[in-house]
């Protein structure tokens, strides 16, 4: 391995904390990423890494040399993407997190559009409702809904998408179609959670122009979108969802619209990247991408 590549083992074995998954990740037979880092730190005179049965953390040193090491792979890749001819044709593997119906209905849909504008670039994309870690798992950037929360990444907003409150037919038929905001209490609805943070969501409404929150009580929770959509299609309770998410069931009439007279603050969406990835085309032109999908997807939203 040269010194470039044997950095970036390190780099990621910091990160994984694990040299398996770095050498799994980077397509290396696991000896050799253990040779190679014991020949750096030989190199170095310096030990860089702890390694216990359970897990892999850098020594003093070795944090040091970490953060030293990220800056020059990133300002080595903002040089390398600084070139007219790599900044007009990016190259390279782009990796992305995408929760599944933002995955499923409107960015993979388009993809190839994005492949024939970059044909350099690859993409490995993961998805699921769960919170990545961008740094530890080496993503370059995520599309999330909701208000970002983490402020050590840069966000830019795509869209904010009109949602809907509605349930099944036979829910409100076995208990009554809610006319105000203060009848959800009488009401069940699906909860939804984040699987890897204690977080749950409430109804919201816009009343009297100020959006309220409405906790009404649930005998069933998931931490799945698809889930979340499916109890509500077989009576279990109301759900708030973007309006594009249920528009098929609610045209063929499998679910219902309710408190139409409250509309909801609409949920926003946006793309998400550390800081270290701003300068990176490859990173770049998918931004710039996305946000001109969403714009033309949601230009008639509020």
């Amino acid at each position: 391995m040269d010194r470039l590549d044997t950095l970036n083992l390190f780099i990621r074995i910091v990160e994984l904390g694990s040299f398996t998954r770095a050498a799994g990740e980077l397509n290396l037979p696991r000896a050799t990423a253990t040779q190679a880092i014991k020949s750096l730190e030989a190199r170095l005179g310096a030990r860089l890494l702890e390694r216990t049965t359970r897990q892999v953390k850098p020594t003093r040193d070795g944090q040091a040399y970490y953060e030293r090491c990220k800056r020059i792979l990133s300002e080595l890749d903002d040089a390398e993407s600084s070139l007219s001819t790599l900044a007009g044709n990016p190259r390279g593997t782009l990796r992305l997190d995408l929760h599944g119906s933002h995955a499923t209905r409107i960015i993979l849909p388009n993809i190839q559009a994005f492949r024939e504008r970059y044909p350099g670039i690859d993409l490995a994309i993961s998805s699921g409702d769960r919170l990545v870690d961008l740094v530890g798992e080496g993503i370059d950037c995520v599309v999330r809904a909701g208000n970002p929360r983490d402020s050590s990444l840069v966000a830019r907003r795509l869209a904010v998408m009109p949602e809907v409150i509605c349930a099944s037919p036979a829910y409100l038929a076995r208990f009554g179609t809610p006319r105000h905001p203060d009848e959800l209490s009488e009401h069940q609805v699906v909860g939804f959670f984040s699987s890897n943070h204690d977080i749950r969501y409430p109804l919201t409404l816009l009343v009297d122009d100020e959006p309220t929150d409405f906790e009404p009580q649930s005998w069933i929770s998931v931490n799945d979108a698809e889930c979340y959509t499916t109890c509500a299609l077989n009576g279990c309770g109301l759900i708030q969802v973007p309006r594009f998410r249920v528009a098929p069931h609610l045209q063929a009439g499998e679910l219902v619209e309710v408190l139409a007279d409250w509309p909801s603050p609409g949920l926003p969406v946006s793309v998400l990247y550390p800081y270290h990835r701003e300068r990176s085309h490859r990173v770049k032109v998918f931004v710039d991408w996305v946000v001109d999908l969403y714009a033309e997807r949601f230009a008639e939203a509020p």
